[in-house]
């Protein structure tokens, strides 16, 4: 006699959810002119080791594997992960303005390219762990996000860089936050 199962079905309803950021607007998207240097810097903050493609990546895994047994906690993610894309999204155009390419290969100094591989990820089991992952991710995201501000000579896309590390911070804030509630 077979067995009858019931199916199995993810009732977290993500409908409505928006990008979670801090309540400014962005600067233009414009360059001062066309500069391949800085359009390769930022080629690293696209799609490096440390990159707004490696958060969007990593924070939608987490909300694919929290969101069957912690919805809220998946859908702040998933708000978290829209803001990401943004991020990449904003980058992207700063890069094709500086004459660079998209595509997915961030460009060294010395004229390497490296394409962007999941191995930059961090992919823990734990709840708990996933958050602080998060943390780390952001933090090294502002870090990096500076040094590019001292390197890149041009206001324009300075203002966007400092814009986007609102957010990051934003992120970090909430995460904490996350972190601290799910260990009560």
């Amino acid at each position: 006699m077979e067995k009858k199962t019931k199916p199995l079905a993810n009732t977290c309803s993500f409908a409505g959810i928006r990008p979670i950021m801090v309540d400014l607007p962005y600067p233009p998207i414009q360059v001062g002119g066309q500069d391949q240097a800085y359009a390769g810097i930022l080629s690293n903050d696209y799609c490096g080791a440390v990159s707004e493609l490696s958060a969007i990546t990593q924070y939608i895994n987490n909300e694919n594997r929290l969101s069957c047994e912690k919805c809220p906690l998946a859908k702040t993610i998933l708000g978290i992960a829209m803001a990401e894309m943004m991020h990449l999204q904003k980058l992207g155009e700063l890069i094709v303005l500086l004459g660079g390419s998209i595509d997915f290969a961030a460009r060294q100094p010395n004229g390497r390219q490296k394409l962007w591989t999941p191995q930059y990820l961090t992919i823990p089991e734990r709840t708990d762990q996933m958050l602080l992952a998060d943390i780390e991710a952001e933090k090294a995201a502002i870090q990096q996000y500076q040094m590019h501000i001292r390197m890149i000579g041009d206001n324009a896309v300075n203002a966007v860089l400092e814009r986007i590390i609102k957010d990051e911070e934003y992120h970090i804030m909430l995460l904490r936050t996350m972190l601290s509630e799910l260990c009560q």
